[in-house]
């Protein structure tokens, strides 16, 4: 068999597996959430809509005898369940008679500037996705108004999300549509908004590569202006409008990363604690940082509200990675986050039905392994809002 033959076979083969798998998962995808109904988030308890709002469970009770706030629905067993949109409203009616501006709706105020959390590492398995997924829905359920944003063409926080690229992106819908070099349009046609109140979403897919394919020929043809700047601008459209905007960026450093790096006002870097994965975040800073001292010489301004190392898929009964932790965190100081991401399979489990642990019921799991896994992620993205507060100058 000829050279020649055997490339065209392998053609036919991956492009043959393509289409099985992307009907495969299409399938998959109808029988958990059919064609006739849309993604909806679970209901929450009265203890963890307490929780969520900052309050004690009592009070919740308190207001719902009293006829204050939304009717909660009531279960078999006579217990208060919360929806999300429930959890809204009492953070609305909560906020009007709060002691001070800000105890039920963290966002913005007047002078706060948006910020913009780009999520990165170029090594897979690092946990950025699950990470990005996480931290967007947890600060939406806070009270923020959060717009996440899929910029890696494997679009796996899109498909966390309910949309699958195969299937409801056949017509564009992405950042690219709003940064590319010939007709972009407006952000806001490429913004969807998600099953949880405060979320929005920006999905990703393939398409997204055009953008590192186009800048080098924009570059040569001497229109491409500052092409780092093209996602700042894009959400310059729409700043007014959210509080939060955390960015899934590529596993790699190509002109996407480049543009979000040059829109953050916060870095958030994931590290599995391994030391394959500690040799390789050391090339991913070199080359960082010498793409951002290329970016600001170009006139761009690279400084950041804050940069933070996420440690990731963290088991602490493993001693090689806690002696690799304790290297970090001896090396970086506070800039690695006090709390980690526990290992999980609990938050594998979930994502097996594309869903995050937000999303689904305790009941799913044991209980000491969801508490575990729901702790840990909780510990993280809070002290994430407590960075962004710090931002805005708040305690």
């Amino acid at each position: 068999m000829s050279r020649a033959e055997t490339h065209e076979d392998l053609n036919a083969v991956i492009r043959q597996h393509s289409e099985m798998l992307a009907a495969q998962l299409h399938s998959q995808r109808e029988s958990l959430f059919p064609p006739d109904a849309s993604k909806a988030m679970r209901k929450f308890t009265s203890g963890e809509a307490a929780a969520l709002l900052g309050v004690n469970d009592s009070y919740l009770r308190k207001l719902h005898l009293d006829g204050k706030g939304p009717s909660p629905e009531m279960s078999s067993g006579n217990r208060r369940q919360y929806s999300v949109e429930d959890i809204q409203n009492l953070r609305i009616l909560l906020e009007k008679t709060a002691r001070k501006p800000g105890d039920y709706l963290p966002g913005r105020r007047e002078g706060d500037h948006l910020q913009i959390i780009g999520v990165m590492n170029f090594k897979g398995g690092s946990g950025k996705t699950t990470s990005s997924a996480h931290l967007a829905q947890r600060l939406a359920l806070k009270g923020y108004r959060v717009l996440a944003i899929d910029l890696d063409p494997q679009a796996s926080l899109t498909a966390l999300h309910g949309v699958q690229p195969e299937f409801d992106l056949l017509d564009g819908g992405t950042l690219y549509d709003a940064i590319r070099y010939e007709n972009p349009l407006p952000i806001t046609q490429v913004i969807r908004r998600t099953y949880i109140p405060n979320l929005d979403l920006i999905p990703g897919n393939l398409e997204l590569m055009e953008f590192e394919h186009e800048t080098p020929r924009a570059l040569a043809r001497g229109n491409a202006g500052l092409f780092f700047f093209r996602v700042k601008e894009a959400l310059a459209q729409v700043d007014d409008r959210y509080d939060v905007v955390v960015i899934d960026c590529p596993p790699q450093l190509g002109f996407l990363t480049m543009s979000a790096l040059s829109a953050a006002t916060g870095v958030l870097v994931t590290i599995h604690p391994e030391m394959l994965d500690v040799m390789s975040m050391s090339q991913f800073l070199r080359m960082t940082a010498d793409l951002m001292d290329v970016i600001a010489d170009s006139g761009a301004d690279m400084s950041h509200d804050w940069m933070r190392y996420l440690l990731t898929r963290y088991e602490p009964t493993d001693a090689p990675q806690n002696r690799i932790v304790a290297f970090l965190r001896t090396m970086y100081g506070d800039k690695v986050l006090n709390a980690p991401m526990l290992k999980s399979t609990a938050i594998s489990d979930a994502g097996l039905t594309k869903q995050t642990l937000y999303e689904v019921e305790r009941s799913a799991f044991t209980r000491t392994t969801y508490d575990r896994a729901i702790e840990s992620l909780n510990a993280v993205n809070d002290e994430i809002s407590q960075l962004i507060q710090k931002t805005w100058g708040r305690p």
